[in-house]
């Protein structure tokens, strides 16, 4: 159950980003914020994880994401996103989207150019910040819903 509610919420916030090129805080910190508040009550995360390790993700999100977000490659709702997803699961399932991000967002820069044309004009329109060579920053929640929709394949 946990995971789908993970999978609804990524899925919110990869559509905002997509369409606005902004994660409401309210869907970052909010999630934080309960992870965060179910961590300290339950001594666990949403998955089941030790707290211990929770705080190491949540670390090890913002190991990843602080970098690109300091040379402008990744905005704050990216940030505080992966540091919500650390709190509610552990290190490996923050590895495992981080890395089946990066997949998916070198998949889409090759594809991209001549998947687009064939995408319905009313989806490229809901979808205009992932347009190819619209701009060098994508969005990446979008990548980051693939690559928890991966890891949730992989680790089952």
């Amino acid at each position: 159950m946990q995971s789908v509610v993970l999978l609804i919420w990524l899925t919110l916030c990869a559509a905002q980003d997509a369409r606005e090129r902004h994660i409401a805080n309210g869907l970052t910190l909010g999630v934080g914020a309960l992870a965060l508040a179910w961590l300290l009550w339950s001594g666990t995360t949403w998955l089941g994880a030790t707290a211990e390790q929770g705080g190491w993700a949540a670390l090890l999100a913002l190991a990843f994401t602080l970098p690109g977000y300091a040379l402008g490659r990744l905005g704050a709702g990216d940030v505080k996103l992966m540091t919500a997803l650390g709190l509610a699961t552990d290190g490996r399932h923050v590895l495992g989207v981080f890395i089946g991000a990066g997949l998916a967002s070198v998949c889409w820069l090759l594809l991209a150019p001549s998947v687009w044309r064939l995408i319905g004009q009313w989806l490229r329109e809901r979808l205009r910040y992932l347009a190819p060579g619209l701009s060098k920053k994508q969005p990446f929640a979008p990548f980051l819903l693939v690559g928890l929709l991966l890891t949730f394949v992989w680790f089952g």
